[in-house]
Order: structure tokens, then sequence, then C-alpha cells
């Protein structure tokens, strides 16, 4: 595990396209998951200790945000050869266990985490309802792998703004967690 922090939000870089296979076995595009007011594309993957820490907090955070009109979609694009937890079925098993209320996307040849530069896991990419880059930034600060401080999270307070003016905060934390795991 490399401990990686995500970049600085690119403002206004425009989403990516992308065809993926969902857990339910659907192929599910970025015009498929945007919302009315906003979309939230997140990099997770089911091993990580940083994901761990924050899904249920995320899951819950996703389900506060389909009021404001964003939806989410989290997409896995870790190697499965050498990181056999993320596989296709173990996502399924995740989500499950999780209770995920937004599309789990299988990036099996890691090509869509490429065109979006995604560097982590977890790793958040906040887009306005033209789908322009609003956040990359962090869920909340974490000690010790626990979750600190209390109120709305970094993440659902973006996403709101977001929702109401078509704009992110201009001072945002980095995301921070493990690396994803390339395919060699």
């Amino acid at each position: 595990m490399t401990l990686t922090k995500t970049p600085i939000c690119d403002f206004n870089k425009k989403a990516e396209k992308f065809k993926l296979k969902s857990i339910d076995n659907k192929i599910l595009g970025i015009d498929d998951i945007k919302g009315e007011k906003g979309t939230l594309i997140m990099f997770i993957c089911n091993h990580c200790p940083y994901v761990k820490a924050i899904i249920d907090e995320l899951v819950s955070d996703c389900k506060k945000l389909e009021n404001y009109g964003i939806k989410a979609a989290a997409i896995c694009s870790n190697d499965v050869i050498n990181y056999p937890e993320d596989s296709f079925d173990n996502m399924v098993k995740f989500s499950k266990n999780h209770n995920f209320n937004f599309p789990y996307l299988h990036d099996e040849n890691q090509k869509v985490a490429k065109v979006y530069d995604a560097v982590c896991t977890p790793d958040f990419f906040g887009y306005n309802n033209n789908l322009e880059l609003q956040y990359r930034g962090r869920i909340r600060e974490l000690k010790n792998l626990k979750p600190s401080g209390s109120g709305e999270s970094d993440l659902l307070q973006a996403l709101k703004m977001i929702s109401e003016t078509g704009k992110g905060p201009k001072k945002q934390i980095p995301s921070m967690g493990c690396n994803i795991k390339w395919i060699n």
C-alpha cells in the first residue's frame, strides 16, 4: 500500500465518456449516471483500509445527495490478479454488505481510471450539471483510519454547494488513500 494524495481540482474539466459493466451486469456510461444538478464519480475498491474507513458514511452521503439532484457511481479499477479481493464477484458482495444505492462499475482494463487521472482509493470527482469538475477533495479527515470531526462531511458540503450554485468550494483538501493497483 502506497499512501497517495489526489491532485488539486482541475476546475471545469469536462467528465470523460465511458461505458463500464455494473455489478448488476448493465453497461452504464456517464450519461446514464448524470444527475439533474450534479454527478459524483468515485474511484474505490473493496480491500483498501481508507475506503473501508469511510464506506458507511459515503453510502449515507450519497443517499442524502439524491435529495439535491446529485447522482453517484463508484468505479473499481484495481488489478484483480494481484488483488483478488477487488474481483467482480467481490465487488458484488462488497456493495451488498454496505447497501450501495449507486452503481458500482468494473474498470477491468483500467482505461477509465487513466483518462480520469484517478490516483488512489478513494478518489472523488464532483461535477456540476454541465459535467464540469468542481470538486476533487476528501470525504473528511481521518485519524488512524477513523473519521474525525462531526457534522456534514467535506464531500457532502461541497456537492450540496455544487447542486445549489454550479460551483465547488475554492479551498479543497485532497483525498488520500491507497494508490490504484495498476496492471503490470
